[in-house]
């Protein structure tokens, strides 16, 4: 399947679902963007659960947000679960206009749904020559204990930037955990241990083992550093948690009881400081240098974040996707389900 294909038919679904074309297309976009990139529990293998939530009416699928405060250059947002992609490239949008005046433009959503891969939205953000920076937490989840604890309190929460440069942006990804929900979720589905020691067990152990985390007495996530540096994962993790829900006037407090997200987006025009082109030229030569920098082993050389996505996403356009086996089996069901040929 090649990625024109695959978003028509994305496109196609999520009509069927109940959304309108400009939900449609964000959706089906940033969902793509994701699995191009290599992010294969945050790519097409989230249109299951969204299909699932729309029809389910835990995703919203008609109306708009609303702005329940705002000054020149930051916004708030209520979302009303309406699809996250697509709320998030308004966002964008809204904050990139703000910065172009002001320097700097931040938006925050409350109650809004699951936002996808956060690494999708930041080729294009940044094309303007802008810097991004997305973080979003699901009030609804604690599978992440804090450090020196066993019982889970918060999300994942990951971070994302996207920075230009004078040639491909460094794009930023990152969890404030050791891995993701949707990893876990996949490791057990295949029957695999994860890679590394990534789940504490109720007794305080760590483990590879993902059915731990749907025991009774359920593993939780260790923080982003695990069980030697997990001590700042934790704070990262409260960060996170202060930009998004705190901010966003509705958060774990309110016990919320519904899959979504707690989403900051905040764009920073370089213009309005040092100037576009100090910037790019900065960042390029900070990234020669660290791709120049003496590698550990020859045959593993550095790269700089997000470019290994950048050029999985070039060789699948080139070459068409090359989907997990379960996704593709998803997808068939649903076309069959909505009377769609895939």
């Amino acid at each position: 399947m090649n990625a024109s294909t695959a978003q028509n038919f994305l496109k196609k679904l999520f009509t069927k679902a109940g959304l309108d074309s400009q939900k449609t297309s964000s959706v089906s976009q940033i969902l793509l963007e994701g699995e191009l990139m290599g992010h294969r529990t945050h790519g097409l293998h989230l249109v299951m659960p969204y299909i699932d939530h729309l029809l389910k009416g835990s995703m919203e699928s008609d109306g708009d947000y609303e702005i329940l405060n705002e000054t020149d250059s930051s916004q708030l947002w209520d979302g009303k679960y309406l699809p996250g992609p697509w709320l998030v490239e308004e966002a964008i949008s809204k904050a990139t206009k703000m910065s172009d005046e002001n320097g700097t433009g931040t938006v925050v959503i409350q109650k809004c749904s699951h936002i996808g891969c956060l690494a999708a939205y930041m080729e294009k953000a940044t094309g303007n020559g802008h810097m991004v920076i997305v973080a979003c937490s699901d009030p609804d989840n604690a599978t992440v204990a804090p450090f020196g604890g066993t019982t889970g309190v918060y999300s994942p929460n990951p971070l994302a930037l996207g920075i230009p440069t004078e040639s491909e942006p460094i794009i930023i990804d990152v969890s404030m955990s050791t891995t993701s929900n949707g990893l876990v979720h996949q490791a057990r589905n295949k029957g695999q241990k994860l890679p590394n020691l990534w789940l504490l067990d109720s007794e305080g152990k760590a483990t590879d083992d993902p059915d731990s985390f749907f025991e009774e007495e359920p593993s939780t996530i260790l923080p982003l550093g695990g069980l030697d540096s997990g001590y700042k994962g934790f704070a990262l993790g409260i960060m996170i948690e202060a930009l998004t829900s705190a901010l966003g006037g509705h958060g774990r407090v309110n016990e919320p009881g519904r899959w979504g997200a707690s989403t900051f987006i905040q764009v920073i025009n370089p213009s309005k400081f040092a100037g576009e082109n100090y910037f790019k030229k900065e960042m390029e030569n900070l990234k020669k240098q660290c791709l120049s920098s003496k590698p550990i082993d020859k045959s593993k050389p550095v790269r700089l974040p997000g470019s290994r996505g950048l050029a999985l996403k070039k060789h699948q356009l080139e070459n068409g996707l090359e989907l997990r086996e379960d996704t593709l089996d998803g997808l068939k069901q649903l076309a069959q389900k909505f009377d769609l040929s895939i």
